[in-house]
């Protein structure tokens, strides 16, 4: 078994108090994970016009968002000035790759990409990514090697974005395992790492026992968790370590998605499957993700 543990930061508060937790975890129990930032302003009280649709509000009922965000996160951009979530923690990215962690972007406007992104022209997606790939080098020097779409959200067009930025990989969608995606008979030449298990939040009041279902849900083959620093990092710290004390019973090789893709394009590249990229839903999300297609 192989797990890969993708830690996802949206938010201001996820930045501040989740990310220095969840290194104080990994630190614990020896664990290096990939860490992806949003680096543009925290926008979250603009999540407001979700409040239409039925799936939303049914999550927000089942997972208390003033418990996960706290009042300051859910009026952020909007009755409260947005802070910065990425480039306002300097000290705190250089240290994330200081212990040994992978770190790439979750883009720029989080909010805006997982609600805006299939009405934005190709050029505005290139302005987001681009953006935040700005960002990580100011602060690090170097250009970013990965990148995960805020909400699982992408489109033929942030896909041929990605290819013209040079990421050697990307973490958009949710499948089983990694693969080149295909649209119109053409192959996007940045490999797909998908988070191939649920997410605490998808199963926190859905489940009886989140833990332990998630734990039913290892397999053999590449694992890809994605905690959210909000989630695992604050409210249900306890719970996360709880999970990570038991799954790191088991064995499993642990590395940073960063260290899966370098392997892969190391091996032979024939052997990594073509695919479309299709929309779906994920129990207990709310709104379309990106899934991996079926085989050709």
């Amino acid at each position: 078994m192989r797990l890969a543990i993708r830690v996802d930061v949206d938010t201001n508060v996820g930045m501040r108090e989740g990310v220095p937790r969840l290194l104080e975890l990994f630190r614990e129990y020896s664990v290096r994970a990939s860490f992806f930032i949003s680096f543009g302003p925290d926008h979250s009280g603009r999540a407001v016009r979700r409040l239409w649709r039925p799936s939303f509000l049914l999550k927000m009922m089942r997972t208390n968002p003033v418990r996960l965000y706290g009042f300051r996160t859910l009026l952020s951009g909007t009755l409260l000035p947005s802070k910065p979530i990425g480039e306002g923690e300097p000290e705190l990215l250089r240290s994330i790759v200081a212990q040994g962690h992978e770190l790439g972007i979750h883009g720029y406007d989080h909010v805006r990409w997982q609600d805006r992104l299939e009405y934005m022209a190709e050029g505005e997606i290139e302005e987001e990514l681009r953006k935040g790939a700005a960002a990580y080098e100011r602060v690090l020097g170097v250009h970013p090697a990965s990148s995960a779409a805020p909400g699982w959200r992408c489109t033929p067009s942030s896909l041929a974005v990605q290819d013209r930025l040079g990421f050697l990989y990307a973490s958009d969608v949710r499948g089983l395992y990694p693969f080149f995606p295909v649209e119109n008979g053409a192959t996007f030449k940045t490999l797909q790492i998908p988070t191939t298990l649920p997410t605490m939040d998808e199963l926190i009041g859905r489940v009886k026992d989140s833990r332990r279902a998630l734990l039913s849900c290892l397999r053999e083959g590449l694992n890809v968790l994605t905690v959210h620093a909000e989630v695992e990092g604050r409210a249900y710290h306890s719970l996360f370590e709880s999970f990570l004390e038991e799954a790191l019973a088991r064995k499993p090789v642990i590395r940073p998605l960063l260290e899966v893709a370098k392997s892969i394009f190391q091996g032979d590249l024939k052997a990594i499957p073509h695919l479309p990229v299709r929309r779906g839903n994920v129990p207990g999300r709310s709104g379309w993700v990106a899934c991996q297609g079926p085989l050709l």
